[in-house]
C-alpha cells in the first residue's frame, strides 16, 4: 500500500504522560460532565434533581490540551476567563453501552484537570439556547496532569478536591459530592458513544469557580491523584 500524500503534514497526536512508564497516553477525545457538584449547580443558577434529570456533556478538541505546569495566554473574545478544578478519568478500554458494574475495567488510570472556561461567552451562549463551544472549547482550555493508573486506587469515589489562586483557597470539596459518579457517568456516556482508548473524561467542577487574570497562578490538589499548576500570561 501506497503512503498517503497530504496538502500539509497531519495535525500530531496529542498526548500525557504517564506516571512510571515511559510510553505516553495518546489522548483521543475529552468529554466533560456539567454541573456534577451540586454547589456548584446552584452557583452557576441551574439546581440539578438527579431524580429526573440526568447527565449532560460538552466536548472539548484533543488540540485544546495543555500539560501541568505550563503557561498560557490570556485567552482571546473574553473578560470573564474562569477555573474549574477537575478529576479526570482516562479510558483505556473499548466500550459501548457498559453496565456500572463494569464500569471499574473501562479506567486506565486518572489525573487532575483544569476545564477552563471564557465565562461570559458560555453564559450568553447557554441563555441564546447556542452551542457552548466559543466558551468552553479554545485553545490551551484543557490543562491537565500527568496519568496516574488506576492499579491499586480502584474507583474513587472519596478524596479531597481543591484549588488555589495565588496561594488563596477557592475550591474545595470531596469527590464523594459528585451528583453523577464515576461508574454512573461512564455507563451513562457510553449509551451515546463508542468509548476509545484515549479518552478523557472530566467529570465536573465544585463551587468556588471564579476569574483570573493575566500573571496569576493556579494550583491544585486531588487526593490520590496530583497536583496540578497552571499561570496565566498576558494577553496575546
Amino acid at each position: 500500500m501506497s503512503q498517503a500524500n497530504y496538502l500539509w503534514n497531519p495535525a500530531p497526536v496529542h498526548s500525557l504522560p504517564v506516571r512510571g512508564n515511559e510510553a505516553r497516553f495518546p489522548v483521543k477525545r475529552i468529554f466533560c460532565v456539567g454541573r456534577n457538584y451540586h454547589a456548584h449547580a446552584v452557583e452557576m443558577g441551574r439546581p440539578v434533581d438527579k431524580s429526573t434529570m440526568s447527565p449532560f456533556y460538552f466536548l472539548k478538541d484533543a488540540s485544546t490540551l495543555v500539560e501541568s505546569g505550563a503557561t498560557v495566554p490570556y485567552p482571546a473574545g473574553t473578560a470573564n476567563y474562569h477555573y474549574e478544578m477537575e478529576l479526570v478519568v482516562a479510558i483505556g478500554k473499548a466500550g459501548f453501552r457498559v453496565a456500572e458494574a463494569d464500569a471499574d475495567a473501562m479506567i486506565y488510570g486518572y489525573a487532575a484537570g483544569l476545564d477552563m472556561t471564557r465565562r461570559d461567552l458560555q453564559l450568553v451562549a447557554r441563555e441564546q439556547g447556542r452551542p457552548w463551544d466559543l466558551g468552553k472549547n479554545f485553545e490551551k482550555s484543557a490543562v491537565c496532569t500527568e496519568i496516574i493508573p488506576a492499579a491499586g486506587l480502584g474507583v474513587l469515589d472519596q478524596g479531597a478536591i481543591n484549588l488555589q489562586v495565588n496561594g488563596e483557597t477557592k475550591q474545595t470539596a470531596d469527590l464523594s459530592l459528585l451528583i453523577w459518579n464515576i461508574r454512573e457517568i461512564i455507563a451513562d456516556l457510553s449509551k451515546f458513544y463508542h468509548l476509545e482508548p484515549g479518552d478523557l473524561i472530566y467529570t465536573g467542577t465544585p463551587e468556588g469557580v471564579g476569574a483570573v487574570k493575566a500573571g496569576d497562578r493556579i494550583t491544585g490538589h486531588i487526593d490520590r491523584v496530583g497536583d496540578i499548576a497552571l499561570t496565566i500570561g498576558q494577553p496575546e
